[in-house]
């Protein structure tokens, strides 16, 4: 039962991101990398809602941090 819950609940969070930040298509996904999802953060970077220890995150940061360290 509590994971019901809990997935209840983070599909609501979802999609007051959603509300929030339409471009990345919060409602769509639920919080999973989806090709729509991860060309949305290509094209317009993370939101402030992103977390940064997220794989695909991680190696944008480090790969933008090789840049600017040259």
């Amino acid at each position: 039962a509590g994971s019901i819950v809990a997935k209840v609940v983070r599909d609501a969070i979802m999609e007051q991101l959603d509300a929030l930040y339409p471009e990345y298509g919060f409602a769509a996904h639920k919080g999973y990398a989806t090709r729509q999802h991860l060309d949305a953060i290509g094209r317009y970077g993370p939101s402030p809602v992103h977390r940064m220890s997220f794989a695909p995150m991680n190696r944008r940061l480090q790969c933008s941090m090789d840049f600017t360290d040259a």
